[in-house]
């Protein structure tokens, strides 16, 4: 069973006017997330806009971020970058704060194939020994993970999980189903609107950017999904597609 399920919101992260991360509000907000029930925190995805980011800055705000953790939840990291060399060292420096796991997307702005995507997340993985979350965001990548390139991943134990944002309903259920006899891998939906049918079809986990808003309303839907009330989280579900 892995330790990663449940609500893991894309942590957004305050700024100063001057485009300075504002800690103090990130502090209160990474606080709040916690306090609200959320089961991990995601720091540096793409509602913390990863990318906009030097090295420094990067390694500033996961240290933070695992500081005011302190081990209540596990922190996942993002280390995207459109590069492997450059990845991998996001990844070392991720590993050396302390987080309990990184997000790789597909290398991106060359354009890149499934055989090279598989490669790029082997030699990440091979170079450092943190666990490795596939991020399926063709949004913005421009490539998307295959069902194939996933399973295979998963089933070789390059990756332990994956972050769907693809909006292929059809194609997350079907790695969800080709995955279902591997309980150490684990697949969240990076929906926000559309979290009870994930969970629905087995998703086990979640990580919406609205959840920085209302942490405890994702909370009280995923709860509600576990207890098989599939009613309360329709309702949940509507309350926060008004949101």
């Amino acid at each position: 069973m892995s330790k990663f399920f449940g609500v893991v919101p894309p942590v957004v992260i305050p700024l100063n006017p001057d485009f300075s991360v504002d800690y103090p509000s990130y502090t209160r907000v990474l606080n709040h997330l916690i306090e609200s029930g959320c089961h991990a925190l995601f720091a540096l995805g793409s509602t913390s806009e990863v990318v906009f980011y030097d090295d420094a800055d990067r390694r500033r705000i996961l240290e933070h971020t695992v500081k005011i953790a302190n081990g209540r939840v596990p922190v996942i990291a993002g280390v995207i970058d459109p590069t492997t060399d450059r990845v991998i060292r996001h990844a070392q420096t991720a590993r050396s704060i302390g987080v309990d796991a990184v997000v790789v997307t597909a290398p991106f702005y060359t354009i890149t194939s499934q055989n090279e995507t598989l490669d790029h997340f082997r030699m990440v993985r091979g170079a450092v020994d943190i666990p490795l979350i596939a991020y399926d965001i063709p949004v913005c990548v421009h490539t998307k993970l295959a069902r194939q390139t996933v399973v295979t991943l998963a089933r070789e134990g390059t990756v332990i999980g994956l972050k769907d944002s693809s909006g292929d309903a059809g194609n997350f259920l079907d790695a969800l189903l080709d995955l279902a006899d591997r309980p150490d891998v684990f697949l969240m939906t990076g929906s926000e609107i559309v979290v009870d049918n994930a969970l629905q079809m087995g998703a086990h986990g979640v990580v919406p950017g609205l959840a920085n808003v209302d942490p405890a309303g994702y909370v009280r839907l995923w709860n509600a999904a576990q207890a098989g009330d599939w009613a309360a989280a329709r309702r949940e579900q509507e309350r926060l597609c008004r949101l």
